[in-house]
């Protein structure tokens, strides 16, 4: 199980107000559907499309980011349809195939997101590393 492809499907930015006071910033990801998809590869193999929903929104009304988009993921033909199945019934996938691709979508919209941010004069929706200086005592 592996994810093959992922592309965005759609970005959207604003800001606004301008940025002022304590910022709160919350990140949200989730998957949206899953369907079969056709792909002309190996037949022991069968692809399932993820449908992602990515956001960070910035409080008290200063802005938010929405990214969308499709995550390929290719499985073994004996458990596409148990998963479509559980999909359909609970909206759930099952936690290894759900970290997995998770993961993948986070490492994509936060680097998106961290540009987008810039772009916009919005504080980064993640945090940055700093380097410090520590207190002797």
């Amino acid at each position: 199980m592996t994810v093959i492809g992922f592309s965005f499907t759609k970005m959207l930015v604003e800001k606004s107000n301008p940025v002022k006071g304590k910022v709160s910033i919350n990140n949200n990801v989730g998957i949206k559907n899953v369907e079969e998809t056709k792909l002309n590869i190996n037949t022991a193999k069968k692809a399932l499309k993820l449908d992602f929903e990515f956001s960070s929104t910035y409080d008290p009304n200063i802005g938010k980011i929405l990214l969308e988009g499709e995550v390929i993921y290719l499985i073994d033909k004996d458990k596409t349809e148990d998963i479509l199945k559980n999909w359909k019934k609970n909206k759930k996938l099952d936690q290894e195939m759900m970290n997995s691709v998770l993961n993948y979508v986070l490492s994509k919209c936060n680097i998106e997101a961290l540009i987008l941010s810039k772009d916009m004069n919005l504080p980064p929706p993640i945090p940055l590393p700093k380097v410090g200086q520590t207190k002797e005592k």
